[in-house]
């Protein structure tokens, strides 16, 4: 019963925010939020008479659910602000200079210590990350590369049993 409405509840996330960086009018976002802040409620109260075993099965899948919505609602308000910030050229380029006057050898200094990673990786993080920037890329371009760095990162590990937990660590990290 668990894994049939988890999967169901990944159906209908899937419906309703196909892809979270993709805008979705406010109103819409308002409608789902409020959607998921009244589902607990709904369930519960038409769960009457029913095993409390099954009740609070279904309660914490729905929950689960809900939170969900609301993160991926949350992401998504975010993912528009970051596509305002970087459709904007003057602020780019503020970034970029603020970037210029950052000490990396002491990021990397740290960087080395905290993570155990290659001396090379923060140079090449911070290489790629102003050529992107400088590139004004898309949201989804953005997201490409963060993607591509956890994967360069976590390809020590693919295909491993320790995969998830290098993965953690990363994202812990970093």
């Amino acid at each position: 019963m668990c894994n049939c409405d988890h999967g169901m509840y990944q159906a209908l996330v899937e419906i309703l925010i196909p892809d979270v960086l993709r805008p979705i009018p406010s109103a819409l976002t308002q409608a789902i939020r409020n959607f998921a802040k009244s589902l607990e409620g709904w369930l519960s109260n038409a769960m009457n008479n029913i095993p409390q075993r099954m009740i609070q099965t279904k309660v914490a899948a729905v929950s689960a659910f809900a939170q969900t919505l609301r993160r991926y609602t949350s992401l998504n308000h975010l993912a528009q602000a970051a596509r305002a910030v970087l459709q904007n050229t003057s602020q780019i380029n503020q970034m970029l200079s603020d970037l210029n006057r950052v000490d990396f050898a002491n990021v990397q200094e740290q960087a080395s210590w905290v993570c155990q990673c290659d001396d090379n990786m923060v140079q090449r993080l911070e290489t790629d990350f102003k050529m992107t920037l400088q590139q004004q890329s898309t949201l989804e371009q953005w997201a490409a590369w963060l993607d591509n760095v956890m994967m360069q990162a976590l390809k020590p590990y693919e295909g491993r049993p320790s995969f998830p937990k290098a993965a953690r660590q990363f994202l812990l990290k970093w």
